[in-house]
């Protein structure tokens, strides 16, 4: 009975590994779909593997079939929703009009966040004409002490700001901050400005400008950013407009609301 058990876990952790090696090929082209010859050879399996693990997730909604070719299917996206913040969606739905009104008043590339224990969730994205590479992505996460979306909302937050200190502060540039202290004098600074400032910090060439939206309690409830390339980009000036419509979602916020939210206690 013991070896037989352990033959089942050697198969079903196979078969786990092959399904989220199918999953990471079709992510890859999740907007087109791909072929089970496209996705067995990028997944390393063989065609008849591909597409017996492809027929199981399709029968649990995981992908779905269009014509010949697989895409990500629907569940996969619900489950998706987990890695946000709780209540995302409605904060979404309800900053939505402030993005658009900063989008308009700035024509760069916009984004609205929430802060997810020590990263930033993209919940929206509106591009500018001219949108440098930026690497937010809608759903993506990306850490908070690096953006300035992110260190807008740990400066309301103490609590997440411990968490991220309790473990060392990744580099990705020259200009990202790494120590604690230094942390902590930035957050100290973006509470008393109101605005908090990326300078190179996660992506050479890119930089951000943020401002938090407060809820009925005084603590952030999400931050909308502008982002542009460092060469053309005044950040500084870009600043006000961020702090304007900011402050005006945050005064909407109570009248708005059409239930309590429990993400951050507003």
């Amino acid at each position: 009975m013991t070896a037989t058990l352990a033959v089942h876990a050697r198969d079903d952790r196979a078969a786990v590994d092959k399904a989220i090696s199918l999953l990471v090929a079709l992510g890859d082209r999740a907007s087109n779909g791909a072929g089970v010859t496209e996705l067995a050879r990028r997944a390393r399996l063989s065609k008849s593997t591909a597409h017996r693990v492809l027929g199981m997730l399709e029968r649990n909604g995981v992908v779905e079939r269009v014509g010949t070719d697989y895409r990500l299917g629907e569940r996969l996206h619900h489950l998706g929703r987990a890695v946000y913040a709780p209540d995302s969606d409605g904060v979404r739905d309800l900053l939505l009009p402030y993005l658009s009104d900063l989008y308009e008043a700035t024509r760069e590339t916009v984004h609205l966040s929430v802060l997810n224990d020590t990263h930033v969730v993209y919940l929206a994205k509106l591009y500018g004409h001219r949108s440098p590479p930026v690497p937010s992505r809608i759903g993506g996460r990306l850490p908070a002490h690096a953006t300035a979306v992110g260190k807008v909302l740990l400066a309301y937050d103490s609590e997440a700001v411990e968490r991220a200190l309790g473990e060392p502060l990744a580099s990705f540039t020259d200009r990202t901050i790494h120590r604690p202290d230094e942390l902590l004098t930035e957050l100290d600074l973006i509470r008393r400005t109101g605005v908090a400032f990326d300078d190179e910090e996660y992506q050479p060439g890119l930089v951000c400008v943020a401002a938090a939206v407060l809820g009925r309690s005084g603590r952030p409830v999400a931050a909308l950013s502008v982002a542009g390339r460092r060469a053309r980009t005044d950040t500084r000036r870009l600043s006000g407009d961020v702090r304007r419509v900011a402050a005006a979602a945050s005064r909407a916020w109570p009248s708005r609301l059409p239930r309590p939210l429990r993400y951050n206690d507003v």
